[in-house]
């Protein structure tokens, strides 16, 4: 018998989207596909206020968790930080009764600006992106998820002229239906820098 589709939520955000020559490619490729609930963060909440029933909803009823947005300062645009503070609330994400979201999967979906070259110890920016992303990271640790490496593009803002943002939309295409088949190794997935670089490693065959 065939298994269920894992269903895939992916929360968008992007506060400027008409200068966004990678994320809105992305997230308009992801609205096409089956199993997956795409929610521009900035379009359904222009003045910030969330709706903490309706995402909390949202989040027991999808079995992956996807956050979609450009780095900003190291960190995520403000919206998915206010929507963290809301709607991971105590005795729902975690605590005595916290149980809404453990074993579900988390994943980051990010563009960067610089270099891969500048991620890194010796680099411009002195840490990794997995390292930036501790704090996600220790996030789904206490509410737990399994988060899993970044799907990353870095030189964002040169991907377009070198002719790299239709196979970067490609890969992660192909990642998002090896989610909802359950063809992704998570304890693979876990333990990689960036997972586009391994996803022949990471997605099992049919």
């Amino acid at each position: 018998m065939a298994t269920a589709a894992k269903k895939i939520l992916v929360l968008y955000a992007h506060p400027s989207q008409e200068r966004s020559e990678i994320n809105k490619p992305l997230f308009d490729a992801t609205k096409q596909h089956a199993n997956v609930t795409a929610v521009d963060l900035y379009a359904e909440y222009p003045t910030f206020r969330i709706n903490i029933d309706k995402e909390q909803q949202r989040l027991v009823e999808h079995d992956v968790v996807v956050f979609m947005f450009p780095l900003y300062w190291y960190s995520t645009p403000a919206i998915l930080k206010e929507w963290q503070d809301l709607v991971l609330e105590y005795n729902f994400a975690y605590g005595a009764n916290g149980n809404a979201l453990r074993g579900k999967t988390f994943m980051c979906v990010i563009s960067a600006g610089g270099s891969e070259a500048a991620y890194k110890e010796d680099g411009f920016n002195h840490f990794t992106l997995r390292e930036l992303l501790r704090p996600l990271e220790q996030t789904a640790n206490l509410t737990g998820m399994n988060f899993i490496a970044p799907f990353a593009l870095f030189c964002a803002r040169s991907a377009f002229e070198e002719n790299r943002v239709d196979s970067h939309v490609n890969q992660w295409l192909t990642t998002l239906t090896a989610l909802s088949e359950d063809r992704l190794d998570i304890a693979l997935a876990q333990n990689v820098e960036k997972l586009n670089d391994h996803l022949d490693q990471v997605i099992r065959e049919h």
